[in-house]
């Protein structure tokens, strides 16, 4: 097993900060088709991450939802909900984290993507329903390496699919760094868009065409505990 190192609250912050702002781009250095973290580079030889936080703690990732998503789902008459340990309160759509790691590269060591992991919101999620038909989306993970965002997909209960790709994130609007109570850190800003392959499923699943890849969802905003 690689080494992991051991970092200082503001070592992990850091860390945290270049994982957000590569997590939330509107671009990135390689693609997966899996939330795996990736391991590809440039060099032959994996370098010491400058900083880790090996195991992720929570405490959410919250979701403000764009008025034109709801206008959009609700005029193709699909009523939002939450599923799990998810809530919904004030158009705010919340997730916990419930586990993940990150590990930070130095960008100039060549060594790509040079920020690696996941973070993992077990047993919660979205649900959009229609008539006697309702379609899941849960267990959410997010690879900062690719800036996509996966989970499982069931329709009225039964498994669609299993970690599927379904948003994708920009982060053109992504604010600095906060550092908030009790050792955690904030970024805010990134948008969330409906991805390709979920506008298909969706659209598969209620007979339409009207929900588009690209689809903004919302901003959102990540809250991790940093120790």
């Amino acid at each position: 097993m690689r080494k992991i190192a051991k970092a200082t609250l503001g070592f992990a912050a850091a860390g945290l900060l270049a994982f957000s702002m590569a997590a939330c781009s509107s671009s990135s250095t390689t693609d997966t088709s899996s939330p795996a973290a990736s391991s590809s580079s440039s060099s032959n030889e994996k370098p010491e991450p400058l900083a880790s936080i090996p195991a992720l703690t929570g405490v959410d990732t919250q979701v403000a939802v764009d008025a034109g998503f709801l206008d959009a789902i609700t005029g193709l008459g699909l009523t939002p909900g939450v599923v799990g340990t998810a809530t919904l309160t004030d158009g705010v759509l919340a997730f916990p984290i419930t586990g993940g790691n990150v590990d930070y590269y130095d960008p100039e060591s060549g060594y790509r993507p040079y920020v690696q992991g996941s973070i993992e919101h077990e047993g919660s999620g979205l649900s959009l329903t229609a008539g006697d038909t309702v379609v899941e989306l849960t267990n959410f993970t997010i690879d900062p390496g690719t800036s996509k965002l996966y989970g499982d997909v069931a329709v009225n209960g039964t498994s669609a699919a299993t970690q599927a790709y379904l948003f994708e994130l920009h982060g053109g609007t992504l604010k600095p760094l906060e550092m908030g109570p009790n050792d955690t850190a904030i970024l805010e800003g990134t948008t969330v868009h409906v991805s390709d392959d979920a506008a298909a499923v969706l659209n598969d699943t209620f007979g339409t065409d009207a929900v588009k890849g690209g689809l903004l969802v919302g901003v959102a905003k990540i809250t991790v505990n940093t120790k």
